[in-house]
């Protein structure tokens, strides 16, 4: 039997002359308030279940980065300092106090980048699946040569064209595909309901979608993991889904992780690329009880 979730009355800060979708629950102000950040293509939608079951112990938000959700899709240069900025923004106009970020997928980047860069707002960061790459990945990309090499650069030119990107947008804005990328992502099929994928297409039907689209992925690539953990002094968890098809093999990416920021703690659970929403039970708990220890 599916559970239903109460609905959060969203609201709108205005960033940069853009408006910004926000939630808030809960008003336990004798704890870290929790920051919860969006993978790419989702919103503050994918964290109902989290702020359901956290609200009750914790003053919780949940945002919609630019350009995702109901935030503006904006004609910007897109990357993740911009989005680091926004979350710095938020939490220090917004919220009011240090938060602690637990991020999914780009948004597992975006907080290690804005706890490495912006401690003053920060009290620690929760990676679920996190994505980005290190310097060594990139290096060897770097390497490949002949017809790879030239491939790679032939579909780099394509993607910075406006209309080879609109027919992509085109064919994953369809919820066939959406449903099917998501009963991928997913080990637990029973949550890939009807209204995830509302949730997940409904955005794009912005008339500034398709644009947004072109632009993120016209970006430069943000700064390596490696560099973002060697700024980090913050207390960092993460947390893989270990059936995740998208970030490659979850024991060897947390290995990556452990080489650079050895006091990390880690965890894995039966899920795929999205575990708080996948598999709630698991890892509601588990935010719940790392946020007490960092008082």
């Amino acid at each position: 039997m599916q559970v239903t979730y109460p609905e959060t009355t969203g609201q709108y800060w205005t960033w940069r002359d853009y408006q910004i979708h926000y939630v808030k629950a809960g008003d336990n102000t004798d704890r870290p308030p929790i920051l919860l950040v969006h993978g790419f293509g989702a919103s503050t939608d994918h964290w109902v279940k989290n702020i359901a079951g956290l609200q009750d112990d914790f003053e919780v938000w949940a945002i919609d980065l630019l350009g995702f959700g109901r935030s503006t899709k904006a004609d910007e240069q897109y990357s993740g300092d911009l989005w680091c900025n926004q979350i710095h923004d938020f939490i220090e106009q917004v919220i009011g106090r240090p938060a602690v970020i637990v991020g999914n997928s780009i948004g597992g980047y975006v907080t290690l980048a804005t706890n490495a860069l912006f401690p003053e707002v920060t009290r620690g960061a929760m990676l679920l699946n996190p994505a980005g790459g290190f310097s060594n990945e990139r290096n060897s990309q770097d390497k490949t040569t002949g017809r790879k090499n030239f491939l790679a650069q032939a579909l780099q030119q394509l993607f910075k064209r406006d209309f080879a990107m609109w027919l992509v947008f085109k064919n994953v804005h369809r919820r066939g595909f959406i449903r099917k990328t998501l009963r991928n992502a997913y080990v637990n099929q029973a949550e890939v309901t009807d209204q995830l994928v509302e949730n997940i297409y409904r955005p794009a039907c912005d008339p500034a979608a398709p644009r947004a689209f072109a632009r993120m992925f016209q970006s430069p690539p943000g700064e390596p993991v490696d560099v973002q953990l060697g700024r980090l002094k913050n207390p960092l968890f993460v947390v893989w889904g270990e059936k995740d098809p998208f970030v490659g093999d979850p024991l060897a990416r947390n290995a990556k992780y452990e080489a650079y920021y050895p006091k990390m703690r880690s965890a894995f659970v039966n899920a795929g690329h999205c575990p708080h929403d996948d598999a709630p039970d698991l890892i509601n708990p588990m935010i719940r009880e790392w946020v007490l220890g960092l008082q």
